[in-house]
């Protein structure tokens, strides 16, 4: 799929959002300014998020929940994550049951989700960006209706 701009991006995220549930994992690939964040934003729009989503990046874990958002959202960037064990510290297993987990950068922590909707995003030359999907059997329905 190629998304021609930010507002592409925020539109895509937002229909990912209307196929949401507690305990799914998304996970966002890409090099730094592909957009992963705009779609993040785009999706917790869709939930009810008034205002800009910051960037996780410094807090590493940005958590959303009722009323601010319809459902529990943990936003996660991994970028700053060295070491795949610091992740055990970040108390992600006892949240991934009852909130949307939403992780960019990944392959900081490989193998921790592998039922997870994978997205990558690729930046092309004429600046948009092509949206990849790797669709794990749990999401085969859903993602068609994306």
């Amino acid at each position: 799929m190629i998304l021609a701009d930010p507002h592409a991006s925020e539109a895509f995220g937002a229909r990912l959002a209307s196929v949401l549930g507690p305990g799914d994992v998304v996970t966002l690939s890409g090099p730094l300014g592909a957009g992963k964040t705009s779609i993040a934003r785009g999706l917790l729009a869709a939930l009810g998020l008034q205002g800009e989503a910051p960037s996780p990046s410094f807090a590493i874990v940005q958590p959303y929940a009722p009323p601010e958002v319809r459902m529990p959202v943990l936003h996660i960037d991994l970028y700053r994550i060295e070491e795949p064990d610091e992740i055990t510290e970040l108390g992600l297993d006892d949240a991934a049951d009852d909130s949307v987990l939403l992780v960019e950068w990944p392959e900081r922590a490989p193998g921790w989700w592998p039922d997870a909707l994978r997205l990558g995003l690729e930046m092309l030359p004429d600046g948009t960006r092509r949206l990849t999907a790797d669709v794990p059997a749990g999401w085969k329905d859903r993602w068609q209706q994306i």
